[in-house]
């Protein structure tokens, strides 16, 4: 399986594809769109926009970070991947009758 991921370093989806693809153990090309015009227009030509992420997957084209299409892409079950920010949990009390 041929992946290559469009990128830029300041990319907060592009890092979050790249964790998931690494979590499933899958390897990958990236490509850093800011440091080369080339990359750059292949991205437009083949998805017809200029946005990042962009990954191409034997030539199934995905812009964005869409776990969904990279599961059904790449034949992978579901690998979550964890939120960079942490989640509160609020306390509970139980009432007195």
């Amino acid at each position: 399986m041929d992946i290559k991921v469009y990128t830029t370093p300041y990319c907060t989806w592009c890092k979050q594809l790249k964790e998931w693809l690494k979590k499933n153990k899958l390897s990958f090309q990236e490509l850093d769109i800011s440091e080369n015009d080339n990359y750059r227009d292949e991205v437009i030509e083949k998805s017809g926009q200029m946005a990042v992420p962009m990954t191409d997957i034997d030539g199934k084209i995905i812009v964005g970070f869409d776990e969904k299409a990279l599961m059904e892409a790449t034949g992978k079950t579901e690998v979550p991947v964890k939120s960079e920010t942490p989640v509160k949990k609020e306390a509970t009390t139980k009432k007195k009758k």
